[in-house]
């Protein structure tokens, strides 16, 4: 991966930090089969998107991870990031007609890459653990008051209904999911000598093993969501993409999933964002 290598050796500039964002944005589109969601030949359970509407998205969205890589790297309050946030999301919305393929990770990644931006400034390569670090001592507390707010989008309504940790209440805690799931799940597959497709397939699963996914909450409820998790556990514990047919029975699950019209959101953002840790990594 040669712009995870190029990074390695060097503080990141924002266009670095923006570009792996929109590659990260990439990789977790480019994964198939996965359960829900949509990839380059399926739209999982979605009849309103597809992979043409995911792409038109991203080409919206490339400057978007520069510019608040940028705020971060000037020390911007929370309030700039958010406003650079709301614009982001417009501009997805007008790419898309409307449909949203990546809100979780306009603010997901854009938290990251702010993060990235803060400590490149400093000189410091973006480690997991200092942009966690960064990310509590610079915006922590906003993001704090912002996940007391009631959620005026679905998934946020269903997890505030249900008693889920939303994703604003992932992002005051320093994304525990991502750091301590997701990131650590994709570094074990690639140890064991993975290839990316089933490295990524593996992550995924351990997300949605864990994750108070509110899409899943949304579209299936708890019933729905306690079926998603317990289906990533059992496929993990059979050996995960590895196994002889792991992925045939990722493609079963899928189907399970279409049927019930369950989509893993959350999922797909942080298995993103953990694509993004690798390449900056």
């Amino acid at each position: 991966m040669r712009l995870r290598s190029a990074l390695a050796s060097h503080a990141p500039t924002a266009q670095e930090i923006g570009r792996a964002a929109t590659l990260a944005l990439h990789d977790e589109l480019a994964l198939s089969p996965k359960p829900g969601l949509v990839t380059p030949t399926d739209r999982g359970s979605h009849d309103d998107m597809d992979a043409h509407t995911f792409m038109r998205s991203l080409f919206a969205l490339r400057g978007y991870f520069v510019r608040i890589a940028e705020l971060g790297a000037a020390g911007a309050p929370f309030e700039a990031l958010e406003q650079c946030g709301i614009a982001a999301e417009a501009r997805m919305l007008a790419a898309t007609g409307g449909i949203n393929t990546h809100r979780g990770s306009i603010f997901m990644l854009g938290l990251l890459c702010a993060s990235a931006g803060a400590l490149a400034a400093q000189g410091c390569r973006p480690t997991p653990a200092l942009l966690r670090q960064t990310l509590a001592t610079c915006w922590g507390d906003a993001l704090s008051v912002r996940a007391l707010r009631p959620s005026k989008l679905p998934g946020g309504m269903a997890a505030s209904r249900l008693g889920l940790r939303s994703a604003s209440a992932e992002a005051a805690l320093g994304f525990p999911t991502l750091f301590e799931t997701a990131e650590p799940a994709l570094r074990h597959a690639r140890r064991r000598g993975l290839p990316t497709a089933q490295a990524h397939l593996d992550t995924l699963f351990a997300v949605i093993s864990v994750l108070d996914d509110s899409n899943l909450a949304h579209r299936g409820g708890l019933e729905g969501l306690h079926f998603a998790q317990a289906a990533a556990r059992d496929f993990l514990a059979a050996g995960g993409a590895a196994a002889p047919k792991g992925l045939q029975t990722s493609a079963a699950i899928g189907k399970e999933f279409v049927r019930r019209r369950l989509s893993p959101g959350g999922a797909a953002d942080t298995l993103a964002a953990a694509c993004w840790l690798e390449r900056m990594g």
